[in-house]
Formats: C-alpha cells, sequence, structure tokens
C-alpha cells in the first residue's frame, strides 16, 4: 500500500514529518535514484537515500510497542558506532518486525529512563518540544550552589541555541563539595540539563534521567527494560493528546 513519502519515512523513525519535509524542499531525498517531490506517494519497496546515503526500510508492526530501558553510562545512542563503544540497541529484545526507535537520546556519561517505540511516528512525536513532555532528572553538582543561582535557573538563562529554565529545583543530600537535586524542565535540547549549569560555572558529575512525562524509570534495574504496561501506554498517549 502506497503512503505519502514524508509519512513513511516518519513512521520508520527517519525524522519528524517537518523536517522530512525540509529534506526534500532542500533536494536532499532520493526515491529509486530521482529527486523526491512533498506528497509522493511511495512503497516499502521504493529504494530511498538521504544525501546520497541509502536509508534501511523495514515492514513495520501493526501493533504499537513502547519499551522503557534504563540506560547505563557508557552506551551511546545510536544505531551504529564508529568507534565501537556499546550502544543503546544492543540490550534491547528483537521485533518480529520492524526495529526500535529512540525516543530522544541520553549523553554517553548520562543514565537512566530511556524510551523506544516501533512506531517512528509516536517516537519523533513523543520528543518533539510542541508536546512538552516534562523531564525529570537528579544531578549531582560539585561546588557551592547559592540561592540566586537556583533563582536564575528557575528564571532561564541565555544559551547558545536561545533562552532555557528549569521548571523546578529541588534540592536534596549534601555530601563534602557535591549536592545532589532533583530537575525538571519540559523540552529535551541537547545537553540542556548539563549545559544549564554550566552555564552558572558548575560542573555536573552525575546525571541520571528519572521521568519521562507520565513514564517514571522507578525501580527498573540498570541495563534492564521492560515494556510499557497498558494504563501507562494509556497514560503517554492522553498526555498533551499525544496521539
Amino acid at each position: 500500500m502506497s503512503e505519502r513519502i514524508q509519512k513513511l519515512l516518519a513512521q520508520q523513525g527517519v525524522a519528524s514529518r517537518r523536517q522530512i519535509e525540509q529534506w526534500i524542499k532542500e533536494g536532499r531525498i532520493r526515491v529509486n535514484g530521482q529527486l523526491a517531490s512533498l506528497g509522493l506517494k511511495v512503497e516499502l519497496t521504493d529504494k530511498f537515500s538521504l544525501d546520497e546515503e541509502p536509508i534501511d526500510i523495514q515492514a513495520p508492526d501493526e501493533e504499537t510497542h513502547v519499551l522503557l530501558y534504563h540506560k547505563p553510562v557508557g552506551e551511546v545512542c545510536t544505531r551504529y558506532d564508529p568507534e565501537g563503544r556499546i550502544t543503546v540497541f544492543s540490550a534491547l529484545p528483537e521485533l518480529k518486525q520492524g526495529r526500535w526507535i529512540a525516543v530522544g537520546r541520553l549523553d554517553y556519561n548520562t543514565s537512566g529512563l530511556l524510551l523506544f517505540s516501533n512506531n517512528g511516528e509516536l517516537a519523533n512525536r513523543l520528543a518533539h518540544p510542541k508536546y512538552g513532555f516534562e523531564r525529570e532528572y537528579r544531578v549531582r553538582i560539585y561546588g557551592e550552589v547559592k540561592p540566586e543561582v537556583l533563582t536564575r535557573l528557575l528564571k532561564g538563562v541565555i544559551l547558545e541555541d536561545g533562552i532555557a529554565a528549569f521548571k523546578t529545583i529541588e534540592p536534596g543530600l549534601r555530601k563534602g563539595r557535591n549536592q545532589w537535586f532533583k530537575v525538571s524542565l519540559g523540552e529535551g535540547r541537547n545537553r540542556i540539563v548539563r549545559r544549564l549549569w554550566a552555564s552558572q560555572d558548575l560542573v555536573v558529575n552525575r546525571l541520571e534521567r528519572i521521568r519521562f512525562g507520565p513514564i517514571h524509570l522507578a525501580d527498573l534495574p540498570v541495563g534492564k527494560h521492560r515494556f510499557l504496561t497498558k494504563t501507562e501506554l494509556e497514560a503517554l498517549f492522553d498526555a498533551n493528546n499525544t496521539f
């Protein structure tokens, strides 16, 4: 069955529909060797490329699955790593059809909650800033954190890619020069938590994501995964009318 190219590639987890549309306008996507056009009807058997690099297309599973994974420090959120580092995909269960697509990413030195879905369009929606899914982290800071610093981080500071702020900051255990905080924010810009603290000349030496929207990491062991329950799926789909 044929689908519009931006819809099919979004379902495959290549990128969001908007990003794919932009790539098509820029002449970066080809189908069967020919430049793609917006709204072009395509099929899974067609050959796709982005910047002349083949795009791997797989038959999707009709049932949507969402997986929760407790990412350890030291894994990368890419399917293939040229440096040979362990990727988060190596620990996931195999699917009968389709493939796992990460909902956003966590950097190499960050651990915690990471969601995956076999539905690329859903994965892109969950990660998109438009839907404002709140992320919550446990963060350990080295150095003295003065009250005025917390005030600035809640009010908003200017980073290289715009203004950013925490929605909440909850101080926690202090040990020596280190102090734990629980922070939340409604976006997932690259390394945003680390960059916010760095803007105040403070060093993050531990970072763990513990919640994404209504989904909590809870007591899932490091390196383990589980499928979301029916109740969790319903909460995720209902949140901000995502799907």
